[in-house]
């Protein structure tokens, strides 16, 4: 994996610091293999296995001599997600005093052992900052600002071994350096290999934990003057973690199976206020859209209604996929339109929103018209509610590609399956996962707000017809619209940015008209005017 992960480091243009800690064959001839001067890849090797934490000290050193101000850690095994890595860059260029921390986001491969043994260090940590500003404090993945660590390891003693990602944490919070935390996805591969000694380093932890109590009695009058700031961090809808366990949504199902949807809403009603009151950032967003939308400011009924909403929507994708379809209705505004496009024998591109409930649409059509759709998806930051739907039914999953594994590979494969006469989707109002800059800025609601151009440059690569779909709840019925957009997208090479910005400002403008006959059903619950 060492090889891997270092390529991707240079790919972003980062000279790499490979720490050899006293490594043995036939690791220790792999990675000595890896140094390349020319390539800006320093491999420097301690004779003597000396831990993690002193492993780690050694790159800061060799950084800062380098003339580095800030530093990049990152454990080699592979375990972290690296598509994440220019959102932590960029975090580390608008915050360089900061420290830019990895929240880990895990899958099922994590031990259940570790999975406790974490949750127990971000208690203590909680009790030695006085805070809950650190949600994750063994991270292998981060940024660090040089000088206030440099003047730390050489003022204080840091635990040498597995301990040190959190002891160097919680003190340099004590000095006022503010972490930062990037949710990302963490895996544990099949055939990982990890240092961890169970007895030994759990021992080292528990006194590390103990002298970081002890002294954060001693100083609190220096702890509570030394507090970090807090810095407001606009995050990109695809990093927010997801909220809700597994077992929590799969005790909703439960409810709805056993007192029906009015039943279930009750049961939700509470766990909805719970997420409402404690979820800042999505209740600052749908505060932030309401107030564009409705031309005032938001009541807290109105407010948590459009929770609540959300909470119903997802409740209402369950069902249509579980085939209650005496609970779920969905009917066409144009029955001879939707016709009409079924029985087209040539397949399309469909461009779909954040509003309404699209999902419930699929959910209902028969197999045969749900073979013809791919649905282009970005689903990592939704794994709990995504595997307890495929675990409810395996064709929810079916034909869907995550967009960030889309390649020209991909692209070929999805015209031909356009020239096969399927159709497919994909949502037009959320910027590209893989990079923001291939966004276009349009009028929404008021002010200028961001918008992908993968929809367009895709509808001119399979140069087929175009059609936005729109699915909105009205009363106990879901109301189904297809609406014509194009017969084909042409982008000339002279004007191929004007011609995508015209084909997203047409887009935002509809988008803005039906979001505006269904505000509550606006379910992007994030900073969707943030520069």
């Amino acid at each position: 994996m060492i090889g891997l992960v270092v390529q991707r480091l240079r790919e972003a243009n980062l000279p790499v610091f490979i720490i050899d800690d006293g490594s043995t064959e036939p690791a220790c001839s792999v990675i000595a293999a890896l140094h390349d001067d020319a390539n800006k890849i320093v491999v420097h090797r301690l004779s003597n296995n000396q831990g993690k934490g002193a492993a780690v000290t050694k790159g800061f050193q060799l950084a800062q001599a380098a003339g580095f101000t800030n530093a990049l850690q990152i454990d080699a095994d592979g375990q972290h997600d690296l598509n994440a890595l220019h959102h932590m860059l960029a975090l580390a260029a608008k915050h360089p005093d900061a420290l830019i921390s990895g929240q880990p986001v895990y899958d099922n491969s994590i031990p259940t052992g570790r999975k406790i043994g974490r949750w127990i260090t971000h208690i203590w940590v909680w009790i030695e900052t006085l805070s809950f500003r650190i949600t994750d404090s063994m991270c292998g993945f981060r940024v660090y600002p040089l000088a206030p660590v440099q003047k730390l390891l050489a003022e204080e003693k840091i635990g040498q071994h597995m301990e040190f990602d959190t002891d160097i944490m919680v003190r340099l919070f004590w000095r006022g350096v503010a972490p930062v935390m990037l949710p990302l996805k963490v895996i544990y591969p099949a055939d990982n290999t990890s240092n961890f000694r169970l007895w030994r380093d759990n021992w080292r932890i528990t006194k590390m934990h103990t002298r970081l109590f002890l002294t954060m009695l001693m100083r609190l009058p220096s702890i509570f003057s030394h507090r970090p700031p807090k810095l407001v961090i606009s995050k990109h809808w695809a990093d927010l973690a997801e909220r809700g366990g597994y077992w929590g949504l799969k005790f909703c199902i439960s409810a709805y199976r056993l007192l029906g949807r009015e039943g279930c809403k009750i049961i939700m009603a509470p766990i909805v206020l719970y997420f409402y009151l404690f979820g800042n950032k999505q209740r600052l967003a749908s505060r932030q859209f309401l107030k564009r939308v409705l031309k005032h400011s938001p009541t807290f009924g109105e407010g948590y209604r459009h929770q609540m909403n959300f909470a119903m929507r997802s409740l209402d994708v369950f069902i249509a996929w579980t085939d209650d379809v005496k609970a779920i209705t969905v009917e066409p505004t144009d029955p001879d339109q939707l016709a009409e496009f079924s029985n087209d024998p040539r397949g399309g591109l469909i461009v779909v929103a954040h509003l309404g409930n699209v999902d419930v649409a699929r959910a209902v059509l028969d197999k045969k018209t749900q073979e013809r759709i791919t649905i282009l998806v970005h689903t990592r930051h939704a794994e709990n509610y995504n595997r307890l739907l495929r675990k409810l039914r395996p064709e929810a999953s079916m034909n869907t590609l995550q967009v960030t594994e889309i390649g020209p590979e991909t692209i070929i494969d999805l015209q031909q399956r356009v020239e096969r006469g399927e159709w497919v989707v994909i949502a037009g109002d959320r910027t590209s996962v893989l990079s923001k800059e291939h966004s276009v800025f349009v009028p929404f609601f008021g002010a200028d707000a961001a918008f992908p151009q993968g929809p367009w440059l895709l509808g001119a690569l399979l140069d087929c017809p175009i059609y936005l779909l729109f699915c909105l709840q009205d009363g106990r019925r879901y109301r189904l619209t297809m609406e014509p957009f194009a017969e084909n997208i042409r982008l000339s090479r002279g004007a191929r940015e004007e011609g995508i910005r015209a084909c997203v400002a047409r887009y935002a403008s509809r988008l803005e008209h039906y979001s505006a006959s269904a505000p509550f059903q606006w379910y992007n619950f994030f900073d969707f005017w943030a520069r």
